[in-house]
C-alpha cells in the first residue's frame, strides 16, 4: 500500500493582516498532482485542516474541491481527522457526501467511520477500497486488495480524552497522566491490530522529543499534555501525526513515529528548512519504506537585515518586484520617519513588518531634544506605523488615545493632573 502523509494546512491563516490564500491554492493545486503521479492508495492528512474553527468561505470550498480531485469518484481513500486548530463538528459537517467520494471525516475520539463500499466494481478486488469494519478510534480498510487496520485519534484534548475512558474512569485513573491514558488507550485500540493487515496510526498531538518551530498553537501546556514515544503501539508500522509545523522522525523511534509539516513556510521562523510530505510503502508483517517528497516554496519569506535607512531603500528599490513576503529589520539612531516607511512600502509591497534596531546613541540629550519636539499625536502616529508595518492609525483610534493621553487644556496626563 502507497500512503501520503500530510498535515497542518492551515487553509485560511494569514501572516501578520496579509492572506495566505493564494499560495494555498497553488499547493492544493501541486498536492492533486503528487496524489495523482505517485499512485497514491490512501492519504492521510493529520488534522488542522483550517487555520481555526470558523474559516473563510473561501478556504472551506478550497478543501472540498481537493478532496473531490484526489479521490477521483473513490479510486484513491482519504482519510481526515481534526486538529487543535479545526472546528470538530464544522469539519465532518459534509461527512454525508464526503462519503459519497470516499472521504472519511473524523472530528473527535469517539467518532466511528460509515462502513461501505468506494469507487468502482472490478473482479479482482471488487472495489477500489472500502471501509470493512469501525469502531470509536480505530478504521479497517480493504485498499485495492490489501487491508489496513488504523488506530484514529484527532486532537485528543483532556476533556475528549476523559469522555473516551468515562465507561472505567475512577480516582486512581484520574490522578494518571496524559501520556499514561494516551497509551492506556493505544493499548486498547492496537488489539484490533492483525498480522495480516497494515498497522497504523494517525493522530494530532505533541509527542516529546518533537522540535516546535514556534508558529503552532501550544497544546502542551508546559509538557502537562505531551506523550511520550514509548505509549505508541509497538506492533504499529507507521504513525502519521500533525501539529508540529517542521517535518521530523520523533527522537529514538526509528523514523516509524513522523511529523510531516505544514506545507507552507507560516512564520520567518520556518525559513530555514523545505516542507513537503511523506510517501509510505508498506506491506502486512514488514517495515515502512519511507521517503519524503518536497513542496515548491509558493511565496518565501525573506528577513532583510539593513545597516542603514537609505540601505534599506536601496534594497527595496532594487529588488521591488520579487514575489516574496519581507521581514524588514533596520539598524537606526533615530525614529524611523512616516516618509520613509511610506516609501519602503511603495517600493517594496508585501513587507510585513518593520523593525527599527536602535543602536546606542552617544549624545543622549540629542535623542531628547528630538523627542521632545514632536507632539504626543505625531509620536503616537510614528509608533503605530511603524509597529505596523506601515498601517496607519483610524482616525477614531487617533481620538480615543487622545482622549487618554492628554488632559483638557491639551497637556499630556501625569499624576499630578490626574489628582
Amino acid at each position: 500500500m502507497r500512503i501520503l502523509h500530510t498535515s497542518d494546512w492551515h487553509l485560511g491563516k494569514s501572516l501578520e493582516q496579509y492572506s495566505r490564500l493564494e499560495e494555498q491554492e497553488e499547493f492544493l493545486e501541486e498536492f492533486i498532482g503528487i496524489v495523482r503521479d505517485n499512485d497514491i492508495d490512501l492519504v492521510l492528512i493529520a488534522g488542522d485542516i483550517y487555520d481555526n474553527g470558523n474559516p473563510p468561505a473561501k478556504a472551506e470550498k478550497m478543501f472540498y474541491s481537493t478532496l473531490k480531485d484526489i479521490t477521483s469518484g473513490g479510486k484513491t481513500a482519504v482519510l481526515v481527522i481534526a486538529g487543535n486548530h479545526d472546528n470538530p463538528e464544522r469539519l465532518v459537517a459534509a461527512s454525508p457526501l464526503a462519503y459519497e467520494h470516499g472521504v472519511i471525516l473524523l472530528g473527535e475520539p469517539k467518532s466511528i467511520a460509515r462502513q461501505g463500499v468506494f469507487g468502482e466494481f472490478n473482479t479482482e478486488h471488487k472495489y477500489d477500497f472500502e471501509v470493512v469494519e469501525s469502531g470509536e478510534g480505530y478504521v479497517e480498510l480493504s485498499v485495492r486488495g490489501e487491508k489496513a487496520v488504523i488506530i484514529t485519534l484527532p486532537y485528543p484534548s483532556e476533556k475528549r480524552l476523559n469522555e473516551v475512558l468515562s465507561v472505567e474512569l475512577n480516582d486512581e485513573d484520574r490522578q494518571k497522566s496524559y501520556s499514561d491514558r494516551i497509551g492506556e488507550l493505544f493499548d486498547k485500540l492496537a488489539l484490533k491490530y492483525r498480522d495480516d493487515t497494515i498497522n497504523l496510526v494517525v493522530s494530532h498531538l505533541y509527542v516529546m522529543g518533537g522540535e516546535e518551530s514556534g508558529s503552532e498553537r501550544s497544546i502542551q501546556l508546559g509538557g502537562s499534555l505531551s506523550v511520550a514515544p514509548s505509549k505508541f503501539p509497538a506492533k504499529a508500522q507507521y504513525c502519521a501525526l500533525g501539529h508540529l509545523h517542521r517535518p521530523q522522525k520523533v527522537p529514538g523511534t526509528k523514523g516509524k513515529i513522523r511529523y510531516s509539516g505544514s506545507p507552507i513556510q507560516y512564520s520567518k521562523s520556518e525559513i530555514n528548512y523545505s516542507k513537503g510530505a511523506y510517501i509510505v510503502d508498506v506491506k502486512a508483517g514488514e517495515e515502512a519504506n519511507i521517503s519524503d517528497i518536497k513542496f515548491r516554496n509558493y511565496k518565501p519569506i525573506e528577513v532583510w537585515k539593513c545597516d542603514s535607512v537609505e540601505d534599506a531603500l536601496e534594497k527595496c528599490k532594487l529588488e521591488g518586484e520579487k514575489n516574496i513576503w519581507v521581514y524588514l529589520e533596520i539598524k537606526t539612531k533615530e525614529i524611523i520617519s512616516t516618509e520613509n516607511i511610506k516609501e519602503m512600502k511603495r517600493l517594496r509591497v508585501d513587507i510585513v513588518s518593520i523593525q527599527p534596531i536602535i543602536e546606542e546613541i552617544e549624545d543622549a540629550n540629542e535623542l531628547k531634544e528630538s523627542l521632545r519636539e514632536k507632539s504626543m499625536e505625531e509620536l503616537f502616529r510614528e509608533y503605530f506605523t511603524r509597529a505596523k508595518g506601515g498601517l496607519e492609525p483610524s482616525g477614531e483610534l487617533m481620538e480615543l488615545f487622545l482622549s487618554i493621553a492628554l488632559d483638557e487644556e491639551g497637556e499630556p496626563k501625569n499624576e499630578t493632573s490626574k489628582s
